[in-house]
């Protein structure tokens, strides 16, 4: 299938105006403006997880309030119904609008100049100050000392000084917008500068958002709520739209008839269940919402392969840092039973601050319950009680995110132990079925387990066939591969062990399943007649490996069962 004459997807656009002018679909969040206005706050701050559209809305926004707005952008839309709100507000306000979103550095000074560039390049915009016949010779003067940010002190009055400029030459008091606004902090605490990185921070926005009569409101954007003592300092009652409010909870992802639409109009309705499963189960306020960028990029897909399957689109865009040192804190053994148990699909209640530091994010596991919480790691389902929160995992795709990280780490600790690995190994190559049964399964209770009944019983093979790849891939010596076709299909896993005196290799097949429950005979003889009836020795005995052993394995929680074939 091909788009043909279809809208083409915006993926990776952020711009508001590019969307609507080039030819890209776009789902329609100007009801925002309206919430905006109506509920009304000098300073409001959405905080959101990434890839939640909070960068196209500022774009929208921008567009909407600034001085020379396009009406024809927003014709059709829902704001555009509003008609005495529109001629009210549309194009009438000078607009700072800047991202944080790439201010980062190894060190204070290379992200101290990434900040400077920022602000410069949005400072340049407004070049005809300089020609201004209302503004006095020291204020241009004071607009080119924008244009240098020579100092620190220039770069904290730098939004403050140009917002009362722009007010002088047009009359009209300034709308802020400032999108992710923690990045810098964010990336200020992992490479060690936080402190100075929050003192410019914080001086910049008690000079814009504090103390400033020429603004008009300011709208900022980001992950985390920071607490009013590390960078509000001051600030009045700044307006909190955070992902359990129920104030404009729609306007960021997608709710489920916007993902019905979208697949309606590019011809993958049946795909519906799908990308449910895979990408929906947000709960922001009141409403349920997917990712908006995996379900674009999934749909992108599509349109160019119907047969495409879901990937972990949102994984790809970050580290998952936040889940890796979530793990590596996770010593307890009630903690890792919680994690278990949100991995079986399960409900836990946690405490919630919705108030944090980056700074105090890793201090506790209580802090990090939170932060993986804001940052759409876990989401609530349930009514709260106070700060405790029902939590689960919104989907497959976080489960599928917290699998890979589980393991990561899992093979981090164990690949310093060689001893038991070799042990493991040993059983496998000698045909010592029941040895290799015990240290595997010894295994399997060091392990965080998923065995989710609400996910695919060929994806919790998956996590078992990794967790013994992975562990067999430490044996050095040894050649393992993974579902390599052999005979009439393809194994689980091949293995060649090291040359043996007389130049020959000996070989291994591995047949995984997983059992539903603890009788295991059925998986058992599942996996011998594969074996079997496909031949997947066929390839280790065509490479000269004799004798070549063939095993099924099956798994059940933290159980295994391991048989010579």
């Amino acid at each position: 299938m091909t788009i043909g004459s279809r809208m083409k997807l915006p993926v990776g656009i952020e711009s508001f105006e590019e969307i609507r002018t080039e030819g890209f679909y776009y789902i329609d969040k100007t009801g925002l403006i309206r919430e905006l206005l109506e509920g009304w706050g000098k300073v409001n701050l959405f905080t959101r997880p990434r890839r939640f559209g909070k960068s196209l809305n500022m774009s929208m926004l921008k567009s909407f309030f600034e001085i020379g707005a396009k009406k024809e952008l927003f014709e059709g839309l829902a704001i555009f119904k509003e008609r005495a709100l529109c001629e009210e507000y549309m194009g009438q306000f000078p607009v700072i609008s800047i991202t944080f979103k790439g201010i980062e550095g190894t060190d204070f000074q290379t992200a101290r100049g990434m900040l400077r560039y920022e602000l410069k390049r949005e400072i340049e915009r407004y070049q005809f100050l300089i020609d201004s016949d209302r503004l006095t010779e020291i204020e241009k003067q004071n607009y080119y000392e924008l244009l240098n940010l020579e100092t620190q002190e220039i770069m904290q009055v730098s939004l403050a000084l140009l917002a009362r400029l722009l007010y002088k030459h047009f009359g009209k008091k300034v709308m802020i917008l400032i999108d992710e606004y923690d990045v810098p902090l964010a990336k200020a605490q992992q490479n060690g500068y936080y402190e100075e990185m929050t003192a410019l921070i914080r001086g910049i926005f008690e000079q814009a958002l504090k103390t400033n009569d020429s603004l008009y409101f300011a709208v900022l954007t980001g992950c985390l709520r920071v607490s009013k003592e590390s960078i509000f300092t001051g600030l009045n009652n700044p307006k909190i739209f955070s992902i359990a409010d129920v104030r404009c909870d729609e306007y960021f992802g997608f709710t489920d008839d916007e993902v019905l639409r979208l697949l309606d109009y590019y011809g993958f309705s049946e795909q519906y269940h799908t990308v449910k499963e895979w990408y929906d189960g947000y709960h922001f306020g009141h409403s349920e919402v997917y990712c908006p960028w995996d379900v674009i990029c999934y749909v992108d897909d599509l349109c160019q392969d119907p047969e495409a399957c879901p990937q972990e689109y949102w994984m790809n865009t970050s580290s998952n840092d936040i889940i890796h040192t979530f793990l590596s804190r996770a010593k307890s053994a009630t903690v890792k039973r919680q994690i278990e148990r949100l991995m079986d699909g399960e409900t836990i209640i946690q405490t919630i601050q919705d108030k944090l530091t980056y700074k105090e994010m890793y201090d506790s596991i209580e802090n990090m319950w939170s932060v993986l919480f804001m940052t759409g790691y876990l989401t609530q389902h349930g009514k709260a009680q106070g700060r405790k929160r029902p939590l689960v995992i919104p989907n497959i795709e976080i489960k599928n995110i917290f699998s890979e990280q589980i393991l990561e780490y899992f093979f981090e600790n164990e690949k310093q132990d060689g001893k038991s690995i070799d042990i493991l190994c040993n059983a496998l190559k000698n045909g010592d079925s029941e040895g290799a049964e015990i240290q595997f399964t010894y295994y399997l209770n060091r392990i965080i387990s998923i065995r989710d009944t609400a996910v695919q019983k060929k994806d919790k093979e998956n996590f078992y066939h990794g967790m013994l790849l992975g562990l067999l891939g430490f044996k050095e010596s040894w050649s393992v591969s993974s579902n390599r076709e052999s005979g009439d299909g393809f194994a689980d896993i091949l293995i060649e062990t090291e040359d043996k005196a007389g130049g020959t290799r000996s070989g291994i097949v591995i047949e995984m399943k997983y059992s539903e429950t603890e009788n295991m005979d059925t998986a058992i003889k599942e996996a011998q007649r594969q074996v079997e009836e496909r031949n997947y020795a066929a390839w280790l005995w065509e490479r000269g490996c004799e004798p070549v052993l063939k095993y099924g394995i099956a798994c059940h929680k933290k159980q295994c069962r391991v048989v010579l074939i």
